[in-house]
């Protein structure tokens, strides 16, 4: 049992990680963003007034997710809709294109993440992260020809692990609430729910005059996105829904503490040492 825990922990790791630093769950088509932002408050109100059932009240029941009884029937719903409709997408998108094509498609979107990088830097007081994002943002955006080639890391500017809005509100001291789960949007905290609007108004391609093209690059995206973690859910074991969250909120801790996590596996125990092999 423990082995089986310790194997899980390892592999909720490695995932938190080897993540992409597009945030991996809260990609969104700018055309859901109203409605997502309502549903939002629908979900804090709706899960505010649900009880916990009997089959909740157990160990994963924590303060962390004060929720899980609503938040496990919208996973399941977003989980059918990323298996009939996403992840067939994303599958077929990464059969048919070339690896060259999907790394220039990837090296464009990250490029214009950059902005909102180099503003959350900038209020978290992070200027040498801020200076660094704004070289790779205009080395990329001219030399990589509009980020689709990254020549800002072969020119010494690493890219970062990624800023946002809710990791701004996180150093300024507000707290992150419980853990919540949004239709269409997925993984995020009472806190990263209120930070969507400034998200979305930093994501450059929502000032796309035409409707057509915005929302074909969101799409693109979102696809992109979903290809890059197929290989990485083969790791998922267990209750998917506990998989992920752990995976979120240690991705989130990883964000918040710049690349620092803690690892706290087997606290539970005691501090006692406890020698296996001796009672085997």
């Amino acid at each position: 049992m423990i082995a089986a825990h310790r194997e899980q922990d390892k592999c909720i790791k490695e995932i938190v990680v080897k993540l992409p630093s597009t945030p991996l769950f809260n990609s969104v088509a700018a055309a859901w963003f109203r409605c997502i932002f309502v549903c939002f408050f629908a979900v804090i109100v709706a899960a505010c007034a649900a009880s916990p059932s009997q089959d909740d009240r157990r160990e994963s029941v924590s303060d962390a997710d004060k929720f899980e009884s609503f938040n496990r029937q919208v996973f399941r719903f977003n989980d059918t809709v990323d298996r009939w409709v996403l992840k067939p997408v994303a599958i077929g998108y990464d059969k048919v294109l070339p690896s060259p094509v999907k790394t220039g498609v990837g090296n464009f979107f990250s490029n214009l993440r950059e902005i909102r990088n180099i503003v959350n830097d900038g209020l978290q007081w992070k200027w040498k992260q801020a200076a660094n994002d704004t070289g790779r943002l205009l080395l990329n955006s001219t030399v990589g020809i509009l980020g689709l080639f990254d020549v800002a890391t072969e020119a010494g500017l690493e890219k970062s692990d990624g800023e946002n809005f809710t990791q701004t509100l996180a150093k300024w001291g507000v707290p992150r609430g419980s853990y919540l789960v949004l239709p269409f949007w997925g993984p995020t905290t009472v806190r990263g729910g209120f930070s969507i609007p400034a998200d979305w108004y930093l994501w450059p391609v929502n000032y796309v005059e035409s409707s057509d093209a915005r929302l074909a690059l969101n799409a693109l995206d979102i696809v992109h996105g979903r290809a890059e973690i197929l290989e990485t859910e083969e790791l998922i074991s267990g209750d998917r829904y506990l998989f992920i969250r752990e995976v979120y909120l240690q991705r989130l801790e990883f964000l918040e503490n710049d690349g620092v996590v803690e690892d706290d596996f087997g606290d539970d125990f005691g501090d006692d040492e406890y020698d296996f092999d001796e009672e085997l």
